[in-house]
């Protein structure tokens, strides 16, 4: 059976369902999938004065080693002024030796995000996740065209070519919507069944 891991960092909660959404996809394709989580990082103080909300609802995933055990790898992360949020980016930054010892090579990886607004940096936080993804000798797959949902300017929506993308609002208010989630499922699904054919 093909394994997925499913990683993320949420503040607000809402990559927390968004990795939900992309590993109901990636179930769906037959796949067996954790969704874990990467430490807080941030001081306390510091996640407190921005309203951070404790995130328990998945195991953390706190050994890089363990990355090999998987086909394929979702990572999830909101945006910081445009790139991924450091607290995913440390816990690659401590993936040095599975990168030495190319243990993803081959293997398939994607990436899906959150912003605050339509224009807040989703597209270049995608690729800040992604170039990692490809450092570690990764086969990426996006969020295709093949999920309409994304197409049309009736209403506002995240989603991009390069990841399941959705829009929190500056104030966080605003949840994934159906048509986001949906999208994270098309994209759970779609690199589900990718790592299967290149395992098979």
């Amino acid at each position: 059976m093909t394994k997925i891991l499913v990683l993320y960092y949420s503040s607000y909660g809402h990559l927390a369902k968004m990795a939900d959404a992309v590993a109901e996809g990636a179930r769906s394709a037959g796949a067996d999938v954790d969704v874990r989580r990467v430490a807080e990082t941030a001081p306390a103080e510091v996640a407190q004065a921005a309203g951070f909300r404790v995130d328990d609802s998945h195991p953390l995933f706190d050994d890089p080693n363990q990355l090999a055990q998987y086909d394929g790898i979702i990572v999830g992360a909101p945006t910081r002024f445009g790139r991924m949020a450091s607290q995913m980016a440390a816990f690659w930054d401590k993936a040095g030796g599975v990168w030495f010892q190319g243990q993803l090579n081959g293997k398939v990886g994607g990436a899906f995000t959150s912003t605050a607004s339509q224009h807040g940096g989703q597209e270049t936080t995608l690729f800040s996740i992604l170039t990692n993804l490809l450092h570690f000798g990764m086969t990426i797959v996006g969020l295709d065209y093949g999920f309409q949902g994304q197409m049309g300017v009736d209403e506002v929506k995240g989603g991009t070519p390069y990841g399941a993308s959705t829009i929190a609002d500056g104030d966080g208010s605003r949840l994934p919507s159906d048509v986001e989630l949906e999208g994270a499922r098309y994209q759970g699904r779609r690199i589900a069944e990718t790592a299967a054919k290149l395992k098979a």
